[in-house]
């Protein structure tokens, strides 16, 4: 790690659900901290100085700061492949042309484990091939390819499906009777806290030596249908019945062991503490 009171200059290029949370833990932390978002923000009075610009408009990023750091997580305003290539590619390329080469020491890309494909439940870490099903996990691994190649020295952390406060689509899903869960075969959903997400980026960008692949989820990949039951018993619903897995997800199991290695710790290792937790959460508000 590197030393005490050691201050960075960060740029989160992509400052939404994740990027935000990190940009505010490395605030707190004393960093100096700049976050682009293409649409305006007020000025949130924690340290944290707002820029909009758009990653897909090279115009737009004339004035970056010179910073030291930066961590790369924007999201597509469209679930197609020419939005994914916009922003994870293009704006990728765009970024890097604009930032002052002299002074940038490391890019913290966050791209997903889509990357991978299906592994029919088998064990799945930074070694494993990627064999992306679907264009946002091709696109993702061409973007990871485009920063390998530009010679910044950079971190490519691999998230699993992030849940936590606004993520909780599940829960209506589930008390909607909407939810279909594979029993006969074991299939396997990998979670990651949203929180613990923006952890481990500011982790890893505060490291003097990460590697250059780490994959981001908690320790206990579950069976769907056994996260599911869990939940639904937890809402007093009956459980899904019996349907298909996630299309384009792909079985496999998720492994966080070179993170861990790292140092880095989840604060909620197990999704259905997690769950539990939003839940309670959600309750407490409505009283």
């Amino acid at each position: 790690m590197n030393e005490p009171g050691l201050n960075h200059s960060i740029l989160v290029a992509g400052a939404g659900d994740v990027g935000g949370r990190a940009a505010a833990l490395l605030a707190a932390s004393g960093h100096s901290l700049w976050a682009l978002r293409r649409r305006p923000v007020a000025d949130s009075g924690d340290g944290i100085r707002w820029i909009q610009a758009d990653l897909a408009s090279p115009d737009t990023l004339r004035q970056l700061p010179r910073v030291s750091h930066v961590i790369f997580a924007p999201t597509p305003d469209a679930r197609d492949e020419a939005a994914y290539r916009s922003v994870f590619v293009d704006g990728l390329r765009h970024l890097l042309a604009a930032l002052n080469p002299e002074t940038l020491q490391r890019v913290i890309f966050v791209s997903s484990s889509a990357v991978y494909g299906d592994h029919a439940g088998a064990w799945v870490d930074e070694d494993t091939p990627p064999a992306p099903p679907g264009f946002n996990g091709a696109v993702l691994l061409e973007a990871e390819q485009v920063l390998a190649s530009s010679h910044v020295p950079s971190t490519v952390l691999r998230l699993a499906g992030l849940y936590g406060p606004g993520r909780t689509q599940l829960f209506q899903a589930l008390r909607d009777g909407k939810v279909r869960v594979p029993r006969e075969q074991r299939t396997f959903a990998n979670r990651m806290h949203v929180d613990d997400a923006a952890a481990a980026l500011a982790h890893l960008l505060t490291m003097d030596d990460p590697d250059p692949l780490y994959v981001g989820v908690d320790d206990a990949p579950l069976a769907i249908d056994e996260l599911y039951d869990y939940l639904a018993g937890l809402l007093g619903v009956p459980p899904p019945a019996e349907g298909p897995g996630p299309h384009g997800v792909g079985n496999k199991r998720l492994s966080n062991a070179r993170l861990r290695a790292a140092g880095f710790q989840c604060r909620w290792p197990d999704a259905r503490a997690g769950y539990a937790a939003l839940l309670r959460r959600a309750m407490q508000q409505l009283r």
